[in-house]
């Protein structure tokens, strides 16, 4: 209201003085001299208005309110759909359970020294965790990059929740619920929180250092979940019966309606980290469309050739692809280059949830690695050869060969870093708490086993 006040009053004085000016020009009596004072009039109605509370541009406010609500959207109920579906029906309220938890513990922890730990300056590889512990020093009206720094907590704080949450579907139908707790309260502190200082944070992080693009999170959310959800999955040892029995999703409309909320949401995932209401988030906003169309695309055609005809929960799963692969790359490269992402993400991550997990003897029970790291790989490499101007990128400082590299060197750190830190944290929780049910309590379900409850009557 000060602000509103004070224009009004700016325009109500310089309408006064014109028509003094008018005045006294008919008058004939030193009309110029007040025609002279109007930018010193102007001048001192900016300085009144500079010296009341902090503004902020309205429009990238509410841009980014909508954002994170659009994110939030990914997590509950997009991602709790999506997973749900694709379990057992013994086991869906277990995964919706730990999709929930999961993600409101993180926001928690982000409040308390998540955030602290990643955005402030420290070094190359952790930020202070107590500088802004509980968010210590910030107000309303503390900026942070033209938008308040409340919001913009908020907004990263989905980030943080989703990226964790999004590591259970490895783990999905034999965890023990006190197990993914534990874990994710140490992942996200050890693994996620560093990668957003390093990526993130600015120029003293130690892949920003060293030029990496990742507009949305290919590395920071993707590639991080994906390795630890391939790894976690190694220590949890395959189902039972996997491998010699059918285990099927219980629910692909589920599966399809979780995969459909995760594209709209993901507009304020890829979007909204332009941080603004600009150019840059339209650009990211046109290239989060035609890239998951492409992953559609690709990904049907793949399974009409490789299993003769294309599948509902396989549609889906390419959406899902292409918003993987886009993510590192939204706000850099050109709309075709994001078609040519969307669709390598999509055809390869079809190899990645069937040749490549053959190989790798893993049971990786959602495919977190199949389609979010492979996907956030082949989106961090392709983010190097499309950002290029030539190419109908935005990014020009480096050559295409030398940015590629920029970017394999980030992708072989964000894999070494990641694997090491989730091998370690799996190692304290399985001699803290366990890692695994029983036989008899996987055979039974664990929506019963946690949660005394089933989803379904019998």
């Amino acid at each position: 209201m000060k602000t509103i006040e004070i224009r009004g009053w700016k325009t109500r004085m310089q309408l006064l003085l014109q028509m003094l000016v008018c005045a006294c020009a008919m008058l004939g009596v030193a009309g110029g001299a007040f025609a002279q004072d109007l930018p010193a009039v102007e001048a001192a109605a900016v300085v009144l208005e500079t010296t009341g509370a902090v503004t902020f541009d309205s429009g990238n406010v509410a841009w980014m309110l909508t954002s994170t609500l659009l994110v939030l959207l990914m997590v509950v109920p997009g991602l709790a759909l999506f997973y749900g579906g694709m379990v057992r029906a013994k086991n869906v309220l277990s995964v919706i359970m730990q999709v929930l938890v999961v993600f409101s513990v993180v926001i928690i922890l982000w409040v308390a020294y998540g955030y602290s730990a990643a955005f402030t300056e420290g070094n190359a590889f952790f930020g202070s965790f107590t500088e802004k512990a509980f968010l210590r020093g910030i107000t309303a009206e503390t900026d942070a990059g033209g938008l308040p720094e409340f919001l913009f907590i908020a907004f990263q704080s989905t980030f943080a929740g989703i990226t964790t949450a999004l590591v259970v579907g490895s783990f999905a139908e034999r965890i023990k619920f006190a197990a993914v707790l534990l874990f994710s309260i140490l992942w996200v502190t050890f693994a996620y929180l560093p990668m957003v200082h390093m990526v993130w944070s600015g120029e003293a992080g130690f892949l920003a250092h060293k030029g990496v693009i990742d507009f949305a999170g290919g590395t920071v959310v993707h590639i991080n979940a994906g390795v630890a959800g391939l790894v976690g999955a190694y220590f949890l040892g395959k189902r039972l019966g996997y491998g010699r029995e059918a285990i099927k999703p219980h629910s692909v409309p589920f599966t399809f309606i979780g995969a459909s909320l995760l594209w709209v949401g993901w507009f304020g995932f890829n979007a909204g980290s332009a941080l603004a209401a600009d150019a840059s988030a339209s650009l990211a906003m046109l290239n989060t469309m035609v890239a998951t169309a492409a992953g559609v695309i690709a990904w049907s055609i793949v399974e009409a050739f490789t299993k003769g005809r294309p599948s509902a929960l396989g549609a889906a799963s390419g959406a899902i692809a292409g918003l993987v692969g886009i993510t590192p790359a939204a706000g850099t490269v050109g709309p075709m280059g994001a078609v040519v992402i969307g669709l390598a993400a999509g055809a390869l991550c079809v190899w990645g949830v069937t040749g490549l997990k053959r190989m790798l003897r893993v049971d990786d029970s959602l495919d977190v690695f199949g389609v979010h790291g492979i996907g956030g790989i082949v989106g961090a490499l392709l983010t190097g050869v499309f950002s290029a101007q030539s190419l109908g990128g935005t990014e020009v400082d480096l050559a295409i060969g030398a940015q590629v590299w920029v970017q394999l060197v980030s992708v072989a750190f964000t894999v070494l870093w990641c694997a090491v830190v989730t091998a370690v944290v799996m190692l304290i929780v399985r001699l803290v708490v366990g890692l695994r049910v029983t036989e008899d309590q996987e055979r039974e379900g664990l929506d019963i086993v946690s949660h005394g409850e089933s989803a379904y009557e019998k």
